[in-house]
């Protein structure tokens, strides 16, 4: 996992780390590692030499870097320009280096550029961008290279404007948001929130953390962490020569009812597709299940369903008397349970939530926004890794915020975000199929953050493998899910 790091924290490891070293070396190698990413980019593009370079400065360190960053360019033949946001708090060394490399400076942007650098604002820029830096910041997407394409936006560190620990960006009066998006953003030292969760982390681009030194330094906990496939990799159940079904974990599902059988039939769906070895599925879809899924043991009540390793309850059950009984019952097995859509509904009747923070066994919650906000009475707001944290001590419960980035949350105040989100899973039935997965997860033995940073992980990539072939639907998440799981070890 990567970790993640708030402001404060690297803020005083670049501190300790300067108490060590000849002054602006951090600097020089924050600015070697941005310009060797921009000579790549301007490589694909035709070559370094005379490519149109674009520097968009701003005051104190941000802008430093990009200008020693534009002073390597220089030297290399890039033509560059620099665009001074506050000229009379411009890093001076750097403008000077800059100049003695033959770069210029400009009061407007060039007809063509290749590559512009955003040190617009860094990491302590507050409240999105001024209306100068804005307007710059808008009319980036119509600059043009040399070879007739976009301009290839750089960010700095962070694109500019964003709210750095929460990954929040504001709007424009005109419902803009009021930050760079970037293209490629080169990260010094550290991962930052912005660049992880929350609307700004879809306006960072592709990622490059450069090594400047930092990570001896950084102190304390990270904000949070992003999963990786190797973390998924190491934490799925393997087969051995002596697996079979019932040592694989057997999963309960009881999701759907007559009137919404599909729900079932996905959630099932996604059981299978995981790692445990049995289904038993509990509810008022079973013909319908068991025509899809043969494979399934089928009854019409969780009390008669048999011994399982974990429950998946909610999705499609409907929220009167016989749902919210077939919820109790759930509730009180000794064995993890995942509650997902009509059984989140469920808890907002207070005795029902009683019952959910009394238990031993683990308990993951899988809301979307709307969810969220029945259960807490206001929506996530600006920092979803705060809010889901405070609903996961709230419900002793471990929480998967759904959304783009995916943040998974502990009562301990661990914190997860799954960067493998698509647009394409937000269509109806693919969170029964997330629930399902994530059930098979907890009953093969997974503790429950590790079950539910994998199944939004592995959700996320099926969702991307399906949307290769147009339009997605739930069904195709789910058959999805085997080719992604199959490139598992």
């Amino acid at each position: 996992m990567r970790p993640v790091w708030r402001v404060a924290d690297v803020r005083a490891a670049e501190a300790a780390l300067m108490a060590t070293v000849p002054p602006g070396t951090l600097m020089q190698r924050a600015a070697a590692g941005l310009a060797r990413r921009c000579a790549l980019l301007l490589t694909e593009r035709g070559g370094v030499y005379a490519a149109p370079v674009l520097l968009l400065v701003g005051s104190g360190d941000n802008g430093g870097d990009a200008l020693y960053a534009g002073a390597r360019l220089a030297r290399r033949g890039a033509a560059v320009s620099a665009l001074l946001l506050t000229p009379d708090r411009v890093h001076a060394e750097g403008l000077a280096a800059l100049r003695a490399a033959g770069g210029r400076v400009v009061a407007r942007p060039p007809a063509v550029v290749d590559v512009v650098l955003d040190g617009i604002v860094g990491i302590g820029g507050r409240g999105g961008l001024r209306e100068t830096a804005e307007q710059l910041a808008a009319s980036l997407l119509r600059h043009r290279g040399r070879d007739g394409e976009r301009a290839t936006v750089v960010a700095v560190d962070v694109p500019s404007g964003v709210a750095v620990d929460t990954g929040a960006v504001p709007l424009t009066p005109s419902g803009r948001p009021n930050a760079v998006r970037a293209d490629v953003t080169v990260a010094f030292g550290a991962l930052k929130p912005a660049l992880a969760v929350g609307p700004a982390a879809a306006l960072a681009g592709e990622v490059e953390l450069v090594d400047i030194g930092l990570a001896p330094w950084l102190r304390g906990s990270p904000a949070l962490h992003v999963v990786e496939w190797s973390d998924v990799a190491d934490w799925y159940p393997g087969l051995g020569p002596t697996s079979e079904k019932y040592s694989r974990g057997v999963v309960g599902v009881a999701t759907g009812s007559a009137t919404y059988p599909g729900a079932a039939v996905l959630s099932v769906g996604g059981a299978l597709a995981g790692p445990t070895g049995l289904v038993r599925y509990a509810g008022g879809a079973r013909d319908e299940v068991v025509r899809e899924h043969p494979s399934v043991i089928a009854t019409g009540r969780v009390s008669d369903a048999g011994r399982v390793q974990a429950w998946v309850c909610g999705s499609g059950l409907g929220t009167d008397e016989q749902a919210a009984t077939e919820l109790r019952t759930v509730l009180a097995t000794p064995v993890p349970v995942v509650l997902d859509a009509d059984a989140l509904t469920l808890l907002v009747d207070g005795s029902l939530a009683d019952q959910l923070r009394q238990r031993d066994a683990p308990i993951v919650v899988t809301p979307h926004d709307r969810e969220f906000t029945r259960l807490c009475g206001e929506e996530p707001g600006a920092d979803r890794v705060a809010a889901t944290l405070r609903l996961a001590a709230w419900m002793n419960a471990v929480v998967l915020l759904k959304g783009d980035r995916t943040v998974v949350g502990t009562p301990d105040g661990r914190a997860y975000v799954n960067p493998t989100g698509t647009p394409a899973l937000a269509t109806g039935g693919t969170g029964d199929v997330l629930a399902g997965l994530l059930g098979s997860l907890l009953a093969a033995g997974l503790p429950a953050e590790r079950a539910a940073a994998a199944a939004a992980y592995l959700h996320g990539l099926a969702g991307r493998e399906a949307a290769r072939g147009g339009p997605v639907t739930a069904p195709d998440v789910a058959v999805a899910l085997r080719p992604v799981l199959a490139r598992l070890p």
